[in-house]
């Protein structure tokens, strides 16, 4: 898909508005790679930044909520697993748990009284009463809403002195949202004085958990420079992160579903249009359904460079099953000339960055044929035994393929070699018994392993 193209697509789909931030996004990450543009990290920066700018603003005027273990309450009032967003129900939950004594619950309905809604019309005074309930049982979100209060000056006087005490013992509990609240505090010199050394701490530390608006003005730290060594590169990763948390994401749901339901094609152009938008997830899911050859958009010719243009995009971005899956393409000459020396450069990348013990496996099997690299029996036996404790899924594997290469070893030390009377070459196994001459052997010997079984259980 060129940009023309999916440009098109974008507007077509989300309208001028959506359409201009994704646009963006493709512009951002094309720069970033180079792909039919030459690299340029300031100009990737100048796209992503205008998508991140958009972002942050939204989040900050409805506040995200970082939720690990949720309540049937919380999954209403965010919509989401399938629920519809419901504020009566929300409600009508939170006040159930509230009940019960949950905390949670508690400072959940004063959040909902913070912001306002049909089930909770805005009432600053019902959200400070939810919020010190929740903060008497020393709840963190409680804390963090009697913080806000404080801070906008919501039902009380504005008084800094006491928001920074209370987003203070809501982010030594571990609240990210109250970590960014201390972080932007001294970010901005907000009733402290400005500290950018902190404020880096604590946008760190809450982007640990998630918090995008904290990785966002960490991205705009980078990119100016401000209290930390500027970094363009840092910078970029930090905006795109940001950006890819826009409603357009709502398309990976989608194009599950699409093809979940059989809808194979419709799935291909949705996670397509995201893998151009820098989506590593899509990227893997676009060159997953090109190699199993179900689409019909494409012709099947295409499909395995095309497929392998995308694992590679993948892999550029951290996928360790996407570096093997490339080695794999060379390995067998999927869409590419079969080229072993650069199936294992690949290999060896996914090995010693990810320890992928499937890469282990194939690169070891690739050491002990000298297969595009100098046969080393020392280090394909290295290389089964790292994939054995890697992985336990590996053992069954490595355990028959030590086997063989044992069982060849002493083969040519036994038969086909003595040192005193006459040199006997090697036999090439691969013209006597064919090209899959070692599954032969570990046929062999998984008969001779059932045989010795069978007798002894007799």
């Amino acid at each position: 898909m060129d940009y023309d193209q999916a440009k098109a697509l974008i507007y077509y789909t989300f309208g001028s508005a959506g359409g201009s931030m994704m646009s963006q996004m493709i512009l951002g990450y094309r720069y970033l790679s180079g792909i039919n543009v030459l690299k340029n990290c300031e100009v990737a920066l100048n796209h992503y930044k205008k998508v991140a700018d958009y972002i942050a603003d939204k989040l900050e005027k409805s506040e995200g909520i970082p939720v690990e273990k949720v309540s049937l309450g919380q999954l209403h009032l965010i919509g989401r697993k399938g629920l519809d967003q419901d504020y009566y129900k929300a409600l009508y939950y939170f006040l159930k748990a509230a009940k019960a004594g949950s905390a949670n619950a508690m400072a959940f309905i004063g959040k909902m009284y913070l912001e306002g809604n049909p089930a909770a019309p805005q009432n600053n005074a019902t959200a400070f009463k939810y919020f010190s309930m929740a903060a008497n049982k020393g709840n963190a979100i409680g804390l963090h809403g009697l913080g806000l209060l404080h801070f906008y000056g919501k039902g009380v006087p504005v008084n800094y002195g006491e928001a920074l005490k209370y987003f203070q013992k809501a982010a030594e509990k571990g609240w990210p949202n109250a970590q960014f609240q201390l972080g932007f505090m001294y970010y901005s010199g907000s009733g402290v004085w400005k500290d950018y050394k902190l404020a880096f701490k604590y946008f760190y530390l809450a982007s640990q958990s998630g918090q995008p608006l904290a990785i966002y003005y960490l991205a705009e730290m980078y990119a100016s420079g401000t209290g930390v060594l500027r970094s363009c590169r840092t910078a970029v990763e930090l905006y795109k992160g940001v950006c890819e948390l826009g409603h357009w994401a709502e398309k990976f749901l989608t194009a599950y579903f699409a093809y979940k339901d059989g809808d194979v094609d419709s799935s291909l152009v949705q996670y397509a249009l995201l893998a151009e938008m820098g989506y590593e997830v899509a990227q893997s899911n676009s060159a997953f359904i090109l190699e199993s050859k179900k689409a019909k958009i494409l012709e099947k010719e295409k499909m395995y460079p095309m497929a392998l243009l995308l694992w590679n995009r993948a892999a550029i971005q951290g996928n360790a099953f996407a570096r093997v899956k490339i080695g794999d393409y060379h390995y067998y000459g999927y869409g590419t000339k079969k080229d072993y020396k650069t199936a294992a450069t690949h290999y060896s990348i996914a090995v010693d960055k990810y320890h992928s013990a499937q890469a282990m496996f194939n690169l070891a099997y690739m050491y002990e044929h000298g297969l595009g690299i100098a046969k080393n029996i020392h280090l394909a036996r290295r290389l089964y035994d790292m994939a054995a404790q890697t992985s336990p899924d590996a053992h069954i594997p490595v355990f028959f393929a030590l086997m063989k290469l044992e069982t060849m070893h002493l083969l040519r030390d036994i038969l086909f070699f003595n040192q005193f009377t006459m040199r006997w070459k090697w036999i090439k196994l691969d013209n006597a018994v064919g090209p899959y001459w070692d599954l032969f052997v570990i046929g062999l010997i998984v008969a001779i392993l059932i045989f010795l079984l069978t007798n002894r259980h007799r």
